[in-house]
Parts: C-alpha cells; structure tokens; sequence
C-alpha cells in the first residue's frame, strides 16, 4: 500500500505537497476545494481554460490530455505528490509508464486504465470476478455491431467504451433505431476508439451508486444513492435509497470486489442494478465503476457529514475516514442550460433559496450548451421524498440565461 502524505508543506513553497488533477469539471472543482482546505497545492489541467476546477487551483495548465507527451511535460514541470485523474479521457499508457516511474497515479493506474474503458471494467467484472451483469458484446466495426445487437436482441443499450455523461448511449427498441444509434456512439465517445459495447437491458426497480472508499482504515461504504437518469446522464439522486438488508449487503460484497480488484486508495462510484421491490432481497447486477467520485454524488455535499469529495481527498492522502454518517434524507437536481452561449449568466437564486434547506451550487462552466449541467440544487428533507421536492423546486427556479 502506498505511503500517507504525513508532512505538509506550504502551498507554493519548496516544500509543498502538490496535486495534479487531470480533468477540471465540477466534480475536479469539489476536489481541488477539499484538497486546499487540507493544504495542499493544486494544479488543475484541462483540455479547455477557465473549466470550473482552475478558478480554484493554485496553476493550471490547457492541453490535450489524450496526447501522452503533452501528459508527461506538464507532470515533469509540476512535479505532483498525486496525480490524480477526474475524467475518461486520459492518456492511461502514459499514466501506467509514470507509475512505473515512481510517480503516484490514483487510485492506481492500472483502475484508471480499466475504468476509463467500458471493456475493460466489464470484463473484469463479469469475466475475472464472476459478478452477475446484463449480457454484452463489443463491437468495433458496423458488421460486427449488428451480429452483436442481433445476438443480444432487442431492446438494447448501446455506449461507446469511452464516454462521460450519457454522451453516445442509447437505448435502441426498435429496428429502425439501430444504425442511428451505431452513429451516435461513434460520433460522441472520448477518445480514439470507435468500439462500442452493447447490453442486454434488464428490467430493474432501482438504479443506485454505492460510494465505495478504500483508505488507510480499511473499507468505508456511503449510504446506498438513488438517481435517476434521462438520455444516459443523471438528473436527479437521493440518498438513503432504501433496499433490503440482504440486497445492501449484496451490493456492498460486490463492491468490495472490484474495488479490491482495482486497488489503490481513494473514492470509487460503484453503480449498480437493482431488480425486485425493496420489502424482499433483490437481485443486483454490476454495471459501472468510476475510480473516482460520482456525478450522482453530489446529493452527500448536503446528505452526509463528510462529502464524497473530502472522503475521497482523505483517502488518497492516507488519512482515515472514520464514521461515515448521513446528516439527514437529501437530494440534488441539476441545473442544465437551455442553448448555446459564450457567455452564461443566472438568475432566479432569490426563488432558488427560499426552499427550505436548500442550496445551490454553480459551476463556473466559461461557455453553455444545449442541456450542459451549469448547476445543482440540494436539499434536505424529514424524507427522500421531501428532499426530491425541495430540490427539484429550487433547481427549477434557477434560470440559465444565454
């Protein structure tokens, strides 16, 4: 296991301990908050200046992170304590060649190279550690796409291996649906593979992420997270979401698992599929892991004690989580734009606010487009239900103005 940041310097001083985070998004803008708030010094690089995550590091750097040789000039200029990757698309062979090196990559850069590419996770899961998962196949060309779809039949889900907020993915119901959506993986995935993969789909009653923390004390589970998705990206999460006993313990043995398999220290989003009704165990089904902390769970800035962004910031610097415990039924609705416009602004907040409990949180994103997630809104409640409202009610008060 790797050793504990235990002396801390002063950010930009000799001898300061220095972060690199490889994606500034909002949910690399959490981390970099909590990574100053326990000292140390952040670098923010992106493949876009002024992402949300720069308005808070101490530098940041604009380059084409697939390019390894662009990777390693800016890892040899910092000269990072942790590099640490927030989005899919990364030069991973460069990361597993770093690492080699002597540099240290989170969780580990052999996670980062499976979880960044859907085949790769999935047959780690399915294939090495026997977890029960929909039916798949990959596909790299058009012909072997329809021998795949035609195989696992309809409906279907099908994604690009590399892709990040339901960019790409469809559900295809219907014959006519098939090639329209064959286009739209290849035409929207990260990265430089037109493989897609293509899934079973499977009735479930629930959809959850089960924040999974690997960390010097051992393994830390957050309360199971409800979520709700539209067109392959999350809209609305919830926490607690309530599932039998034996169904969460199921959940968390999986979990365990593969994050076990993966290795390293930090936060993992372990999404999960959840078939049967709460008052009975249910049947769960792998479908993702992210090394890293999860766009659903955001809902635990308001929910939880310590946030899924401060327990994954502890963890990779070798401090101990402790107790995990949820303040009260929370939940988040995101804030999407309407259009296209280069100069974003917002109102509405004085509506936004005056929902009880509520919160809402700006990205800072420099540029909109159609559907782009600005914001959140959280909320608590006396239940999930309560919560659900308030925050749909206050994010639908905030108004992005292009």
């Amino acid at each position: 296991m790797t050793d504990p940041v235990t002396v801390l310097g002063t950010p930009l001083q000799d001898k300061a301990q220095r972060l690199l985070l490889l994606g500034s998004g909002e949910l690399g803008r959490e981390v970099a908050l909590e990574a100053v708030r326990l000292g140390l010094e952040v670098v923010a690089v992106d493949r876009y200046d002024r992402a949300p995550a720069m308005a808070l590091a101490h530098r940041r750097h604009v380059i084409d992170m697939l390019d390894g040789e662009a990777l390693r000039r800016v890892v040899e200029l910092e000269r990072p304590s942790l590099i640490v990757p927030e989005v899919e698309a990364i030069a991973t062979d460069t990361l597993v060649a770093l690492e080699a090196e002597g540099w240290r990559i989170i969780p580990t850069a052999r996670a980062t190279q499976l979880t960044m590419n859907r085949e790769g996770i999935r047959r780690l899961a399915a294939e090495a550690l026997g977890l029960k998962t929909s039916p798949f196949r990959f596909a790299s060309t058009e012909a072997e796409y329809l021998e795949a779809v035609a195989a696992i039949g309809l409906p279907c889900v099908v994604k690009p291996i590399m892709s990040s907020s339901g960019k790409g993915q469809s559900t295809v119901r219907q014959e006519t649906e098939v090639l329209p959506a064959w286009k739209y993986a290849a035409e929207a995935g990260r990265g430089k593979s037109d493989r897609v993969i293509v899934e079973g789909f499977v009735p479930f009653d629930a959809e959850i992420t089960l924040l999974t923390v690997r960390a010097i004390d051992g393994t830390h589970f957050c309360p199971p997270i409800g979520h709700r998705q539209e067109s392959g990206d999350y809209c609305e999460s919830w926490q607690p979401c309530a599932l039998h006993p034996d169904t969460l313990a199921a959940c968390q043995a999986m979990a365990k698992a593969v994050t076990d398999a993966l290795g390293g220290w930090g936060l993992f989003g372990v999404e999960l599929f959840i078939a049967g009704e709460a008052d009975q165990p249910q049947t769960v089904y792998f479908s993702e892991v992210s090394p890293r902390p999860h766009d659903t769970g955001m809902v635990t800035l308001v929910s939880q004690h310590q946030s899924e962004f401060e327990l994954h910031v502890r963890a990779i610097m070798g401090l101990p989580i402790g107790e995990i415990s949820l303040v009260q039924p929370g939940a988040s609705a995101v804030i999407l734009a309407p259009g296209q416009s280069d100069h974003p602004c917002y109102s509405g907040l004085d509506q936004a606010l005056q929902v009880p409990t509520s919160k809402v949180r700006l990205f800072g994103k420099p540029t909109a487009h159609p559907h782009r997630r600005m914001g959140v809104a959280l909320a608590l409640g006396d239940t999930v239900e309560q919560a659900k409202e308030r925050a749909i009610a206050c994010a639908s008060a905030v108004q992005v103005i292009l």
